[in-house]
């Protein structure tokens, strides 16, 4: 998503209502660098900017000058929790979502892993279900129901990761 922002393609970004006060927010604290005047270009107190903010209804990419990197990190974070937006860093490839928590991108390998395990465990409750005494037996099918729907999640998840790749330009390529 973040490749195809930079290539300014907004076609899979959803408008949100935050993102304007959140953009109004942060230029009132430092304007936008094509709004600073060419006496206050090299002050980064004022404008940390490197070039201007891109942005649409769904989305704010910024840069900035290297010496106010964690500066504006942290502005940004606190502004983004402050207006309930997910914020994405290209560096380290995380996306961090309102209140800390961090959506770490599995690896595709571990979710197959997990998916067939849990396969495995739903085959297992499943044969249990069946011979035990019929009292017990519902217990064992919801267990291999619940470790059912887990695989196709994680399947799911492993393939959507794989095509997601590929649609970004970031995995193998079809001849």
């Amino acid at each position: 998503m973040y490749q195809r922002l930079c290539d300014s393609d907004t076609s899979g970004v959803v408008p949100h209502p935050a993102i304007d006060t959140f953009y109004a927010e942060l230029t009132a604290k430092h304007p936008e660098i094509d709004k600073v005047s060419k006496e206050k270009i090299d002050d980064h107190d004022y404008s940390p900017w490197s070039c201007n903010l891109d942005r649409s209804p769904g989305h704010v990419i910024m840069s900035c000058v290297w010496p106010k990197a964690t500066y504006v990190y942290q502005l940004v974070e606190d502004l983004a929790c402050k207006h309930a937006l997910a914020l994405y860093d290209p560096q380290s490839d995380v996306v961090t979502y309102p209140y800390g928590s961090t959506g770490t991108r599995a690896n595709r390998g571990a979710l197959w892993v997990l998916g067939c395990f849990a396969l495995l465990f739903a085959a297992i409750f499943e044969y249990t279900g069946h011979i035990s005494p019929s009292g017990t037996s519902v217990m064992f099918y919801v267990f291999a129901t619940l470790c059912g729907l887990m695989a196709v999640a994680c399947i799911r998840q492993a393939l959507t990761q794989r095509h997601n790749r590929n649609a970004d330009g970031d995995g193998p390529k079809s001849r």
